[in-house]
């Protein structure tokens, strides 16, 4: 589903992304883990074709994401509130993704109807602008966006930050059920190491740009991870 190559990324002499190959298979949870400066939000943004690499590619369902366009209808990905419109309210935001993703209004509205208790009242009907809504509830938008269109590859980067836990809990759930789909692949990352063990099939840690595990989640994996990064 997702390859990278030989996938290099330099700024000024310096490497921030070394990663000789990684693949990821369809229906796969994947959780990228690290701390900051590890490379992971840098690898979305090669993955997502938001900057170029300096070596390499990587390519979803075989197409090279920055020599073409035709894996956009089956990805979404939401990385932080620049994905947002600011000046719309969020039903005008889904109402717009969805009819870029080809969904009418009724899709869009039974998409959200299911995942009103994680909106927990604070979203919908409230007559605001994306830009005045708190950094949580930005989040809540932009993930819940994802979901319009049923696409077959999902990237959120840093998705429980700024959740309160009841939000935390409720995102979990999202997600396990995404991953119980074969056909969606999901890529997370995160500085939480439990939820994202909670959430993954399988986690790669980054450290200076390159992989350092690449591990299926088991029971004893988030122990090894907290061994890891302790160190």
């Amino acid at each position: 589903m997702i390859q990278a190559q030989n996938l290099r990324k330099t700024y000024n002499g310096v490497t921030v992304l070394n990663i000789d190959h990684l693949q990821i298979r369809k229906g796969e949870s994947l959780g990228l883990v690290g701390n900051n400066g590890a490379g992971k939000t840098t690898f979305f943004s090669l993955l997502l074709d938001l900057i170029e690499p300096s070596n390499g590619e990587v390519k979803i369902k075989d197409i090279v994401v920055n020599k073409s366009e035709a894996w956009k209808p089956v990805t979404a990905a939401f990385l932080d509130e620049t994905f947002l419109i600011s000046y719309l309210t969020p039903e005008e935001y889904f109402y717009f993704i969805g009819e870029l993703r080809g969904q009418n209004k009724a899709d869009v509205d039974g998409l959200l109807k299911k995942h009103e208790d994680f909106f927990n009242g604070e979203i919908l009907n409230k007559k605001k602008y994306l830009r005045d809504l708190s950094k949580g509830n930005q989040k809540k938008v932009g993930i819940i966006a994802t979901l319009i269109g049923n696409p077959e590859v999902i990237v959120l980067d840093e998705p429980f930050a700024n959740l309160d836990p009841t939000t935390q809990f409720r995102l979990k759930k999202i997600i396990k059920e995404l991953a119980d789909d074969k056909n969606v692949t999901i890529l997370v990352s995160s500085h939480d190491l439990m939820h994202t063990t909670e959430v993954s099939t399988r986690i790669v840690a980054l450290d200076k740009g390159r992989i350092v595990k690449d591990i299926q989640t088991s029971d004893e994996t988030l122990k090894e991870l907290e061994e890891f990064f302790a160190v």
